[in-house]
């Protein structure tokens, strides 16, 4: 039920080749997840004050220049277009407001799947490969990747449900596994003003870490949280610009691989997705035992 990747780059020489590595982990993991896959990708390209803004199109007709000329009336700001069908990067200095306000000038059904310094995210409906070749993933550069492919199992096969979920700049997390108490957690959560868009469990448990690092947890402490607050069956890995975490709870059903080298630090769902990174059979190879957090800093 559900594959996870993720590959966090310690020696910036294979940075370049980033996406080609992820790209065949992420294949890897086909069989345990076919209905849709994801992933978030972080490279150094941003500009100081500036963000990256991952945005999908329901057609992949849609004219990204025209979106961009908009954002950039609207806000009197350049913008940078790097656009792929129904979906495009841009890059802009404008405030979250101003940029929002620029989309719906638009007057295009632009979904903002993320955003960041750092993150550019993608998910799509179909096989691991076809999104990978979509959208060009194995060409892609960076230092910290996260993926998932999914086999829904709660709610529907859509786009919008798939992972990773992304509730907070910078912010990606992946899951594998059910929440029992993510209704109770929803209406906490939307107590407090946090409104999800989804009837999907992990968008609850993503948006909780959002909230928890917005009160000044790091990674890892609003991590702890989700294992005091969040009952069920769950594996999660969580990136943020600068770390990289993972976690499995109590009873550690569901399976997670970590392969660590002074040149990267590698984790799947099985050892095969693994098993052809550069230097593998030199690695230390361990499970996270039930309820370990580890946290990687880049």
């Amino acid at each position: 039920m559900c594959g996870i990747v993720g590959l966090l780059l310690r020696d910036p020489s294979m940075e370049a080749d980033l996406g080609r590595h992820f790209t065949a982990m992420l294949e890897a993991m086909t069989s345990r997840g076919p209905d849709s896959a994801g992933m978030a990708l972080y490279d150094r390209t941003t500009a100081t004050g500036s963000a990256c803004w991952s945005l999908r199109s329901p057609s992949a007709d849609t004219d990204w220049g025209a979106v961009a000329a908009a954002v950039e009336s609207a806000t009197g700001l350049p913008t940078k277009v790097d656009a792929r069908g129904d979906v495009a990067f841009v890059r802009s200095t404008a405030s979250d407001r101003a940029f929002r306000a620029g989309l719906e000038a638009a007057h295009e059904q632009i979904t903002v799947v993320g955003v960041g310094e750092a993150m550019r995210l993608i998910k799509d409906v179909g096989t691991p490969r076809e999104i990978c070749e979509r959208y060009g993933v194995a060409e892609m550069s960076g230092y910290m990747a996260v993926g998932h492919t999914r086999m829904a199992t709660e709610s529907a096969i859509t786009t919008a449900h798939s992972h990773p979920f992304s509730p907070a700049p910078d912010l990606a997390m992946v899951h594998n596994g059910s929440f029992s108490n993510h209704a109770t957690i929803r209406r906490r959560l939307k107590d407090l003003g946090i409104e999800c868009a989804t009837d999907n469990d992990t968008e609850v448990a993503a948006s909780f870490i959002g909230w928890r690092l917005g009160l000044g947890d790091d990674l890892e402490e609003a991590m702890r949280h989700v294992l005091k607050e969040f009952d069920g069956f769950f594996t999660l890995v969580v990136t943020s610009r600068n770390q990289f975490s993972v976690v499995r709870d109590a009873f550690a059903c569901k399976p997670l691989v970590v392969a660590e080298l002074p040149q990267y630090v590698a984790v799947a769902s099985e050892y095969h997705a693994l098993a052809d990174l550069p230097g593998i059979a030199q690695a230390r190879v361990f499970e996270p035992q039930p309820e370990e957090i580890s946290t990687w800093t880049v």
